[in-house]
């Protein structure tokens, strides 16, 4: 399977921007994940695909259960003409939606526009707090997700805030432990005292 590094992923996305250009169509979407990391200049690690969560209509955030017709076709094209994997672009990740977004996200999104093809990308901030809680809900507090959060340098209170937000996904007991796991490996002190409960 071939990777995305940021040359191959600006490329694809251009290439389908053209696509929907011809078309007469735009599509406006959300992207977070490694790649959105990736296109900002956070990492420079290669990514496998493109993870999206909603679509924008008239400014508004709709969960992008699975790709419209129209994007899932040019994702096709692109993939077969640049050799890409079939799902370089997905929605796998757009669950986050179903208990909200951290505050502020819109506002904070990066907006790039390729061709026809826009996209809102996660804030540093807000990946901070996808990502924490990308490793927490995975209890690998030393993965890949850990290795993308510690990239973007996040202080001890933007850790703190963005596990509390994380837990308002899930307040099980399980998943704070490994939020806790993951603030002390980050140096957050007195990481407990400042996280909500469990239920």
């Amino acid at each position: 399977m071939t990777l995305l590094n940021k040359a191959l992923l600006t490329e694809a996305l251009e290439l389908a921007g053209s696509y929907l250009e011809d078309r007469g169509i735009s599509v406006e979407v959300v992207g977070i994940g490694g790649s959105a990391l990736l296109l900002l200049g956070f990492i420079e690690r290669p990514t496998q695909d493109l993870d999206l969560i909603a679509s924008v209509e008239s400014g508004t955030y709709l969960k992008l259960d699975e790709l419209p017709q129209v994007l899932r076709e040019t994702r096709d094209a692109v993939a077969a003409q640049l050799d890409l994997a079939p799902d370089w672009i997905n929605t796998e990740p757009c669950d986050v939606m179903d208990h909200g977004l951290p505050d502020g996200f819109a506002d904070r999104c990066v907006k790039q526009t390729y061709g026809s093809l826009t996209l809102h990308l996660a804030s540093r901030f807000d990946q901070i707090c996808l990502k924490l809680h990308a490793a927490a809900d995975r209890g690998d507090p030393k993965g890949k997700h850990a290795h993308d959060l510690r990239a973007l340098s996040p202080t001890a209170d933007e850790l703190v805030t963005a596990a509390r937000w994380a837990q308002t996904h899930d307040p099980s007991q399980g998943f704070r432990s490994v939020l806790l796991l993951v603030l002390t490996d980050f140096g957050v002190e007195n990481a407990e005292n400042q996280l909500s409960p469990s239920v």
